[in-house]
């Protein structure tokens, strides 16, 4: 294992899977571009996103899930900790706190919401030791603050006990074999997969959270990575009218692309059977899953942003996706976790505010989606006709030294709407342009189906 090394596996790498009966294809930009026009980052930017997971309401994770691994798997140290020493409870008090930094700041991400959390009580039913106004609050805190600039996924039902879907109790005993994290060990149909699925977004559904995609807790999964892109597909397009389902599993290391990863179901390569797998880029180095280690700040990037694995991501251009587990950001009470977290947010927002832009991670499955599934003809010098499968704020392009004379328009049926000029790639916004000697750079909401622009 090298130094980004997780227990999350190595972002997937083999394509053309089989699934019961389809096949897995991953696309790699074989689109059709014309010549000297190329789809960049959105508004010229390095996307950034932050996931968290082993969130929910009130319950930490930490102190609940710990006793429950430690009978599943009684010889692994990290099981053996003063859990009992540990809160209960992560306080609103505490999302508040940092769900409205965060707001100020423009940071954007993935917040889980396991809806059963280690088996204390369903988020749309009742959590003991806690009163039904209490829980009322905790989930209207998510709705109202995080919704709007954070996904919601559910990271399976409990994260610790595998539930009989058909009666809704945990499996008898406690066994490597009926822990999510390691679920399922025998093959599973997609079908079985997907209900599974399914059963956690129901709740959350129930409370009032709508949900995207979904984030697999651990080693959810392993056994059936080639199902598991079909079974997302079905679980999430099943119980929310999404166009784009996206999951989280995977975390990338070193040289690889912190890219999406497209996943067709079928030999079409249509949104219709589309999944994107969206992995991080770092490891969790913040204090860690129970909250109790040392953060490691300057893994992510140094005080100045000179180094560090956010600044390696950002100066190669990619998605840059930081990674974190909840009780680590609260750290039992200490909050150092979020306090490394803050420095390193004001550490690239000094060095690279320009070049960087913070989005949820459907954003960043959406904007992948269209870029690498995107055509592009120029019939004319003055002239692009662009097919995008699905509407898309900040569709960049970028052409080589294309000087012109009037603002480009955008036209899209019977609508026509015209550019803005702004003065450099900087000052770049929603349906805006700038141009030098070098390169013309255009930035639209592009409509999902035909359109085109004039220049």
């Amino acid at each position: 294992m090298n130094s980004f090394d997780l227990p999350r596996r190595t972002f997937m790498q083999a394509t053309g899977a089989t699934i019961a009966g389809a096949c897995v294809n991953t696309l790699h930009a074989q689109q059709s571009l014309a010549s000297g026009v190329r789809i960049v980052n959105p508004l010229g930017r390095v996307p950034l996103s932050f996931i968290i997971d082993d969130s929910t309401c009130l319950v930490n994770m930490g102190h609940f899930c710990t006793p429950q691994f430690a009978e599943a798997w009684p010889d692994r140290d990290e099981y053996k900790q003063p859990w009992k020493d540990w809160p209960r409870e992560i306080p609103d008090d505490f999302v508040r706190e940092f769900g409205e930094w965060c707001a100020q700041q423009g940071v954007k991400g993935k917040y889980s919401i396991v809806p059963y959390p280690a088996c204390v009580g369903w988020l749309d039913r009742g959590l003991p030791g806690w009163s039904k106004q209490q829980l009322d609050a905790s989930l209207g805190l998510v709705r109202d603050l995080m919704l709007p600039n954070w996904d919601i996924h559910p990271e399976m039902i409990t994260h610790t006990r595998v539930i009989d879907l058909k009666t809704g109790r945990p499996k008898a005993t406690a066994s490597s074999a009926t822990m999510e994290n390691s679920y399922p060990q025998i093959d599973q149909s997609v079908d079985e997969l997907a209900s599974y699925l399914a059963y956690a977004l129901k709740i959350l559904k129930n409370c009032g959270l709508p949900c995207e995609g979904v984030t697999t807790p651990g080693g959810f999964g392993n056994r059936v990575k080639d199902s598991l892109p079909l079974a997302v597909h079905q679980a999430v397009r099943d119980v929310f009218p999404v166009e784009l389902p996206h999951y989280f599993k995977y975390v990338v290391s070193g040289p690889e692309s912190t890219a999406p990863r497209l996943e067709f179901v079928g030999a079409s390569k249509t949104i219709d059977n589309l999944t994107v797998s969206v992995p991080a880029g770092t490891g969790d180095w913040f204090g860690g899953w129970q909250g109790i280690m040392d953060s490691e700040g300057d893994r992510y990037c140094n005080a100045d942003a000179t180094q560090g694995r956010m600044v390696e991501m950002i100066q190669r251009g990619e998605p840059a996706v930081m990674l974190c587990h909840w009780p680590g950001m609260y750290c039992n009470g200490q909050k150092s976790g979020f306090e490394t977290f803050k420095r390193i947010v004001v550490s690239l927002a000094d060095r690279y505010r320009d070049q960087t832009l913070w989005m949820k991670v459907s954003e960043i499955a959406r904007y992948w989606a269209v870029k690498e599934m995107a055509t592009i003809a120029r019939p004319s010098p003055d002239r692009l006709e662009i097919e995008t499968p699905l509407s898309c704020p900040r569709f960049t392009l970028e052409l080589d030294a294309a000087a012109i004379k009037s603002p480009p328009v955008l036209h899209h049926k019977d609508d026509k709407r015209v550019l803005r000029q702004v003065a450099t790639a900087t000052q770049l916004s929603d349906n805006t342009f700038t141009q030098d000697d070098d390169a013309l750079i255009i930035s639209v909401d592009a409509p999902a189906g035909k359109w085109s622009l004039t220049l």
